[in-house]
């Protein structure tokens, strides 16, 4: 049988959950950057398309 200090060192030196964390940290500053970058052009392209409208309700009177 296992003594608690036994069980409680080899828990502070198992480092297979050091990856597990590593990569959400990695991966949410590049999935924030994506939005960023694809959310910039879409407010603009919706932009596009309202200008584009009100020209042309305003050509046809």
């Amino acid at each position: 049988m296992y003594a608690w200090s036994d069980v409680a060192n080899q828990l502070l030196r198992d480092d297979g959950g050091v990856t597990s964390i590593e990569y959400p940290l990695i991966g949410s500053p590049i999935a924030v950057t994506i939005l960023g970058a694809v959310a910039t052009p879409g407010s603009s392209a919706g932009n596009l398309h309202q200008r584009i409208a009100t020209r042309i309700a305003t050509a046809r009177g």
